[in-house]
């Protein structure tokens, strides 16, 4: 038994020696020099709200093949990123919350600090600014480019190049983008572009970035049409929603460019003999989990696998000169590959009758509620399009019990087509869920209660996320950030130094070193 004991001993020993079970912002240690070359490119691509969790339910809905014939056993297909030789965990806490915002996760990677929630490029003080990265290659010569599917002055992309007090400082962030000198931004537009707009209009924040020397682009011909030797650019997706984000990777058209498309020109416009530095973050993981939407999320993790593999398609022209990290500033909605009503078993090709993203699905129910009078807006009026998006069915009684005598006796369209019925519980709460949102009530009620149910968001939508989610084995507990540790994947120059479990902070110090800056 002793010897046993020990056997065990010497595993763990080995396994803690090799994973270098660190946590660098908590006082133990872990290497963060590199003694090697340096690398020349270096691409850092950062899923926001990415977690185990859901870069395993985009291999897992990969995995299960098509709604119209699922795999019937167990099976996944890796990513891009997940197939890399180094894989590690970092801790995300910021330096008031151990549930971390995107500012203060960002400023980590960033900039090897923690700050407060809120707080981005700064310490917790707010009188101390911090140094990035990004920055740092720039002042090395190196070209610099920051991409997201989100605003291009939100929090994580702005964490590589600004430094403010708070997060919702838009227009001040903006400014110092424009001051930044970085070389390419790309993906989402400006968000609040002329200020407050509870406060005196300010200057266009376009006009004032070609001031700057910008050259700013937003037609899909334009960005595709760009050339080494353009100067500094802005390029803009044709198509942005409220929050100048580039839409949904599941509502994409034709017009417009997808995460992958932005960062294969960003490398060609880059390129050049003193390196590089680009930062690509998939955003709207994010936000699509924040909305508890796993089909939405799923295909924007698809989407930011596709944009990282543009970099291994480069670094496979560069293999002793590249580096590529991709990690995961924090989870967010708690979400769990399980459900309480599915038990052991999970459904994920029932995320493929899903059409569109929640955002898409609101403006249905925001169209229906006001072409229609109360006594003509109701739920059996309206309930075509749920199953039109979703796929959802709310079969007759004497329909439904012929079929479950079919499925008994084996058929498996039969099957099908009862696992998307509603159950009598389901579709009471849809029915709940409308009625709420033909009042107009758009949740973001202080009633606990209604706040549990709906997170904020449109009633109805997120009652059919929700429910479309659990038919497939998909659970939540939150419509807010989580405090799970994240992944994070490396290849190329340096790779190893990421292997591991330690803090977010250690991200940005190994990268430095790899790249030969000083912090």
């Amino acid at each position: 038994m002793k010897r046993h004991l020990k056997g065990i001993g010497v595993v763990m020993a080995l396994v803690f020696l090799l994973c270098g079970a660190a946590w660098g912002a908590s006082g133990q240690t872990t290497n963060n020099e590199w003694k090697g070359a340096q690398a020349k490119y270096v691409f850092m691509f950062i899923g926001d709200g990415m977690a185990l969790q859901q870069v395993n339910a985009a291999e897992i809905y990969r995995g299960s093949g098509s709604v119209e014939g699922g795999n019937a056993n167990p099976s996944i297909k890796k990513l891009s990123f997940t197939q890399f030789p180094v894989q590690g965990m970092i801790t995300t806490y910021s330096a008031n919350s151990f549930i971390t915002d995107s500012a203060p996760a960002a400023t980590s990677l960033a900039s090897g600090y923690k700050t407060d929630n809120g707080v981005i490029g700064m310490d917790p003080g707010k009188t101390k600014k911090f140094t990035t990265v990004a920055q740092m290659a720039r002042d090395k010569r190196q070209k610099v480019g920051i991409l997201t599917s989100v605003s291009l002055n939100h929090a994580t992309p702005a964490s590589f190049y600004a430094s403010v007090p708070s997060r919702n400082d838009y227009y001040g962030i903006a400014l110092q983008m424009f001051d930044s000198n970085f070389d390419f931004f790309g993906g989402g537009g400006i968000h609040k572009a002329k200020g407050n707009k509870k406060e005196e209009p300010q200057p266009d924040a376009y006009e004032l970035a070609a001031s700057k020397g910008y050259k700013v682009v937003r037609t899909r011909e334009e960005i595709l049409a760009l050339k080494p030797g353009d100067g500094k650019i802005i390029a803009v997706n044709p198509v942005l929603d409220g929050d100048s984000a580039m839409p949904y990777d599941i509502d994409r058209t034709d017009k417009e460019l997808s995460l992958a498309e932005f960062t294969k020109k960003a490398i060609e416009l880059l390129d050049n003999p003193k390196g590089f530095f680009i930062m690509v973050e998939g955003g709207k993981i994010d936000w699509a989990c924040h909305a508890n939407d796993a089909a939405t999320a799923i295909q924007d993790t698809f989407a930011f696998a596709d944009a990282v593999q543009e970099a291994v398609l480069f670094a496979e022209k560069h293999p002793e000169e590249t580096l590529i990290v991709v990690v995961g500033d924090h989870e967010t909605g708690g979400m769990s590959i399980g459900f309480a009503g599915t038990q052991y078993e999970t459904f994920f090709d029932k995320i493929g009758f899903q059409k569109e993203s929640y955002l898409a699905f609101d403006k249905r129910v925001a169209e229906f509620r006001k072409n229609n009078a109360p006594d003509k807006a109701t739920f059996d009026a309206f309930f075509p399009q749920i199953a039109e998006v979703f796929g959802l069915t709310n079969l007759p009684s004497d329909e439904a019990k012929a079929l479950e005598e079919k499925a008994k006796g084996g058929d498996k369209g039969a099957k099908k087509l009862l696992a998307m019925n509603l159950s009598e519980l389901e579709l009471q709460q849809l029915q709940d869920a409308f009625a709420r949102s033909m009042k107009g009530e758009q949740e973001r009620s202080k009633d606990e209660q209604t706040y549990l149910l709906y997170g904020g968001y449109e009633p109805l939508t997120v009652k059919t996320t929700h429910i479309l989610n659990q038919k497939a084995g998909i659970g939540w507990t939150s419509y807010s950030h989580t405090g799970i540790p994240v992944p994070i994947f490396a290849m190329g120059v340096g790779a190893e130094l990421f292997l591991g479990y330690y803090d977010n902070t250690d991200v940005a110090w190994k990268t430095m070193s790899i790249l030969g800056v000083k912090n």
